[in-house]
């Protein structure tokens, strides 16, 4: 738990997921009833029966975002319209009640607004906040639970790898795939994520950061970096094109990645939704046509890839350090939060601090 605010708190000491701010909001749903209203509370350990429908059938799902220190006070948060957007595709996807955008909207603003002083000045922290929905009726029949629990909570965090843009070594997967075509892929549900452990301990004792996920029908097709997309550049300059695998139902369109191609195409980078096969990325780093590869998401940011893995094989991206149009790419992208760069409109919503003392 993280509070007051650290005045001397940097990134290298707010690893992700650990610092969590004093307070939570939860709201709650029963078949043939309207969402209750969100409650803010103290931040604690949640009563469930030991027959809770989601510890036992998986009906979760959550989401990601986060919020930036503004100088002259406050806190904008990137495009949460667009983070409830998803969380309700998500649910739909699970047969879960949707939440209503203003609910959303609501429990953020209740819990930045009390809770906003744990994030410092800093540069290079920001509030991460989680939002998860899940299935809380005691009965394990085999169908959609009956009452369901919405829960939201926040931690301070520096970057997912780094604060800055090291390049990392990858791995790719040849054992597991992430997703299934008309499985889950597309969608932040919480049974994504554990089946990926096996794959992400075997790249750590490969050595490597991360899991690069292949197509799960021919093996060969790049989808994604753990939970993050890939983008491939090809060229230089002013002939650099970006690249990003389609979003077709295996992969999570992230709001990272659509964010990223929205500020390439305002940079005047041509972008294109493309299937790269790995051997395809290896022929294409050795011989120069692609010159960089990145990761992207909510809490890695943008993250350069330097060397591939893919059993005996082994290639460097570029010169193996993070390339121009990722590190500008980046930069934009962070000066988007930061508040140095103008926001296309309806990226940033601004909430103010508490005027009183918050007591819940």
């Amino acid at each position: 738990m993280h509070n007051p605010a650290d005045p001397e708190l940097t990134p290298a000491r707010a690893p992700f997921g650990e610092l969590f701010t004093p307070h939570m909001v939860t709201a709650r749903w029963q078949q043939g009833e309207d969402w209750s209203r969100p409650h803010l509370a103290p931040f604690a350990d949640l009563p469930m029966s030991p027959a809770m429908v989601g510890l036992h059938y998986g009906q979760v799902v959550f989401e990601g975002l986060k919020g930036y220190r503004r100088p002259g006070g406050g806190v904008d948060l990137f495009r949460p319209l667009d983070h409830a957007a998803r969380l309700r595709r998500s649910a739909e996807r699970l047969a879960m009640p949707v939440l209503p955008d203003t609910l959303f909207q609501d429990a953020v603003e209740l819990l930045v607004s009390a809770d906003q002083a744990s994030l410092p000045q800093a540069p290079g922290l920001s509030l991460y906040l989680r939002p998860l929905l899940f299935a809380d009726e005691a009965n394990l029949a085999l169908r959609p639970a009956r009452s369901y629990t919405f829960l939201l909570i926040a931690f301070v965090t520096g970057g997912f790898f780094s604060d800055r843009p090291d390049p990392v070594t990858v791995f790719v997967s040849r054992d597991y795939t992430r997703a299934a075509p008309g499985g889950t892929g597309g969608v932040k549900f919480a049974g994504n994520y554990a089946p990926a452990y096996l794959a992400q301990e075997q790249a750590v004792s490969a050595g490597c950061h991360q899991v690069v996920w292949l197509d799960p029908v021919e093996r060969r097709w790049v989808e994604e970096l753990g939970g993050m997309n890939l983008f491939f550049v090809r060229g230089h300059g002013a002939d650099a094109e970006l690249v990003t695998p389609p979003a077709v139902g295996t992969l999570l369109p992230g709001i990272t990645r659509d964010s990223l191609m929205t500020l390439a195409g305002r940079q005047g980078i041509a972008v294109r939704e493309e299937p790269i096969a790995v051997d395809q990325w290896r022929q294409e780093s050795l011989d120069g046509t692609l010159t960089e590869t990145f990761a992207a998401g909510t809490a890695a940011v943008v993250t350069p890839v330097g060397t591939v893995r893919d059993g005996d094989q082994e290639w460097r991206i570029g010169d193996g350090t993070a390339g121009p149009v990722t590190l500008a790419l980046r930069d934009a992208l962070v000066d988007v939060h930061t508040g140095r760069a103008a926001a296309p409109a309806g990226w940033l919503h601004r909430v103010a601090p508490a005027l009183a003392p918050v007591t819940a």
